[in-house]
């Protein structure tokens, strides 16, 4: 008797060639390596790009607002310069002035009588 043989496995592919599965196919990293690396590059310029946009948008926005905070400032400014007076009508006795600022002080609102407005 004759003793089998072992014979690679044969597979025919559509296009007319066969596979043989003893046959070694070397197959390195680099490609994936690659393409992962493209793509964490890609994706980091990504979101540079989406920062740096942002951050003009943010500044435009804070130019646009400048008008707004310099208002607010004056408003302040002079809100602060009743207040002050009112404080020191309070303290010459004017009844009206003391219930003002009885009142403010009952809402948490405290009066700086130095009258220095805080930003």
């Amino acid at each position: 008797m004759q003793t089998p043989t072992a014979v690679p496995a044969v597979t025919p592919t559509p296009l007319g060639r066969t596979i043989t599965s003893s046959s070694a196919v070397a197959r390195t990293a680099f490609v994936p390596l690659l393409l992962l690396a493209i793509a964490f590059v890609v994706f980091a310029g990504f979101q540079t790009l989406q920062m740096v946009t942002t951050r003009s948008q943010l500044s435009q926005a804070q130019v646009n607002l400048e008008p707004q905070v310099q208002q607010a400032a004056k408003v302040r400014a002079s809100l602060d310069a009743v207040a002050t007076a009112t404080a020191k009508l309070a303290t010459e006795g004017n009844g009206n002035a003391q219930v003002i600022v009885e009142q403010l002080r009952k809402r948490g609102i405290t009066i700086n009588a130095a009258g220095a407005a805080k930003p």
